[in-house]
């Protein structure tokens, strides 16, 4: 338990020394969704499912679930990815 907490409190303090947000120091997901039509997610652990209408993300101890019609990946990468089609919701599930 101890260990933990030096490295969170070695995380917060490397998040603030460069002004980056904790939760991108510590590797958690990411997430940005631009209007209903384009998300995107930093720090996945690849595509567990994929059709048109529902598309799950492994992420960092956590399903993303992206629901709507016409979605595709447009693009994806070791850590990100990119959606996009007409996003009805998004939901986590730990």
């Amino acid at each position: 338990m101890e260990k933990k907490k030096r490295e969170n409190s070695v995380l917060a303090g490397a998040a603030e020394l460069f002004d980056l947000p904790a939760d991108m120091v510590a590797g958690l997901p990411h997430v940005e969704v631009v209007g209903d039509g384009h998300f995107y997610l930093e720090n996945h652990r690849g595509i567990l499912s994929y059709s048109g209408e529902e598309i799950d993300i492994n992420g960092e101890g956590l399903v993303v679930r992206v629901f709507g019609s016409g979605l595709e990946l447009v693009s994806m990468t070791g850590d990100a990815l990119r959606i996009r089609g007409r996003i009805q919701r998004v939901e986590w599930e730990r």
